[in-house]
Formats: C-alpha cells, structure tokens, sequence
C-alpha cells in the first residue's frame, strides 16, 4: 500500500458533481507530495493490455531488429529506439531501453515533432500508442482542469491557454532486472520533470520511489491508476507552492519491468508567464527562465541525447 493518495477524476471528466472535491484533493496531493494517483480516469483496460502486449513483443526483438527504429533515424522529431544505458540522467546512463513517441505529425524542421517509427514486426503497436496518446491526451486536460480549479482559477484556465494545444510526448521505458548488491545502479537515477504533468502507467513489478520530507517512499503499482506528478514547469508557475518531487526507479523485482510515462506539457510556442493572482496568495511572479516551452523543453532534453542533440546540429 503506497502513501500516495488516490483520486478519483471521474467528476473532471464529466463535468459532474464533486468537482471542488476531487480539486481540492489534488492540490492537497500537488502541495504535500507533488505526486498521487489518478482512478476513474477512463481509459479503457482493454487498451492498456494492448499497448502492454504489443509493448512486450517489441522489447523481446533481437536488438539489431529494435535498431531499424533507432532514434537516429528520427532525426530532429527524437523519435525512436534506444538501448540500454542509451539515455542519461543527470549525466549518468540509466539500466533501461526505450522508445520515444509524441503526437503524429508529418515531417518538418521543428525538433521533437514529426512522424513517430514504429516496428514493422509489430505492427499493432502503432495504433495502440496513437490509440492511446488520445486518450491521455483528455486525462491530462481533466487534471489540469482539476489543478486550475484547485488554484483559485477557472476549470478552463489551462485548457484555453497553455495546453490549448499541448506537447505531447510519451516514452515506453523496458528495465531489465537491476543486479541486488550494486547501490548505485539505477534504471533511472534521482531526478525532476521538466514540464507541468506526468501520467505514469506501471506495470506490476513496482521499483518507483518518490523523496518526500521524510525520506524516501515507494510508490507501487495500484491496479486501474496512474501515478500523477508534477513537474518543473507547474512547480515555476506556482512560486514552488506546487511541487516537482525527485524520484527514482530501481528495478529489483527480479524480473523485467516495463513503465509508460505520458507527459502532458503546455504548446511548443507558448510563452510561460507565471500564473496570475489567485484569492488569498500572491504567486512570486517569477520564473527562472524567459521564451518559449519549446524553448525551454529542448534545453532540457538535449541533456538527456547529448551525442544525438550534436549531430541534430550539425
């Protein structure tokens, strides 16, 4: 049992009754924790199989056949496979493969847009992950219309600007199990989100942990939840009233682990103003930095490819 609360968004969702509730709730979670659970959000389990079966097929191809979608061949978009220990946080490789996606776009010279690449040996794997990057898509507009309520702003303070149209990126992360007597051996090491919200999909082999101020919690796996976190971005927004927790994961299940982070972030180019008054508490008015998300997001994930993001500049 984790120490996260659950939340029920069903009233965000359809504009029901309990709304100031579940608002409420969040911004408790948002100020406490800056992490929870989201249940009755709607996403069909039938699509998690899915994306969880096609998932799964793909990680058990030889590595040169995962390779055919390698992100260097994502050019500018950053789409694609990576292999283990191919991706860095806070400058050291992580003890996990992946493969990055975003929203279906065609090719253009903006970075971190364009079409995504999929398997050809997995083919089902294309419409559940565009499947199901609609139906995240509308859970992350309800929380943040829970978050905004929860400030003192409208219901459709984010929607009708900083996500009018959202950046959308989604990663399917694959842990191999971590060795036992090694401490400093990560699937990925302590870290923050860079933008305003996380939804997590965990499978059942468990192995995130948040930093709370006493120390740090596991946050297992909750059937039919999402883990909710904020990031960096809605912890700037909000004078650092709301906070973007560290967290990390080490998979010691003995077992692979696969995870789904969703990140529901504001338009690639939306300016990022702190948010206005809201009753009773003044917002600091600042952030530390000045531009546009996109702007902002590049400089972030750039850290993460260091070697791809050279060669995207040559």
């Amino acid at each position: 049992m984790s120490e996260l609360p659950v939340i029920d968004i069903a009233p965000l969702l359809t504009a029901g009754q309990g709304r100031r509730a579940v608002a409420d709730a969040i911004g408790a979670a948002c100020r406490e924790h800056g992490f929870f659970y989201v249940s009755g959000h709607g996403v069909p389990p039938a699509l998690v199989d899915r994306l969880d079966a096609a998932s799964r097929r793909f990680f058990a191809l030889p590595e040169p056949v995962k390779n055919e979608i390698a992100m260097a061949r994502g050019g500018r978009a950053w789409r694609g496979f990576f292999p283990v220990g191919g991706e860095l946080t806070s400058g050291r490789p992580d003890l996990k493969e992946g493969v990055y996606f975003g929203a279906e776009e065609p090719p253009g010279a903006v970075p971190l847009h364009g079409p995504n690449l999929f398997p050809a040996q997995v083919p089902e794997l294309r419409e559940a992950v565009l499947e199901y990057l609609r139906a995240m898509t509308g859970v992350g507009q309800a929380v943040m219309g829970g978050i905004a309520l929860s400030l003192g702003l409208a219901e459709d303070y984010f929607r009708t600007g900083y996500t009018a149209n959202p950046t959308i990126l989604f990663r399917i992360f694959h842990y191999p199990p971590g060795p036992a007597d090694d401490p400093d051996t990560w699937g990925v090491g302590e870290h923050t989100d860079y933008g305003l919200l996380t939804l997590l999909l965990q499978d059942d082999n468990g192995g995130l942990q948040v930093r709370t101020g006493t120390g740090w919690i596991e946050a297992p796996p909750v059937p039919g939840t999402f883990v909710c976190n904020i990031g960096d971005m809605l912890d700037k927004l909000t004078g650092g009233r709301y906070r973007s927790t560290p967290h990390r994961v080490r998979n010691r299940s003995g077992n692979e682990r696969l995870s789904y982070p969703f990140f529901f972030d504001p338009g690639w180019d939306s300016e990022v103003p702190p948010l206005p008054y809201a009753p009773g508490r003044r917002w600091d008015g600042q952030v530390d930095f000045t531009g546009t998300y996109g702007e902002y997001l590049l400089s972030k994930v750039s850290k993460v490819f260091p070697h791809l993001f050279e060669q995207q500049q040559l």
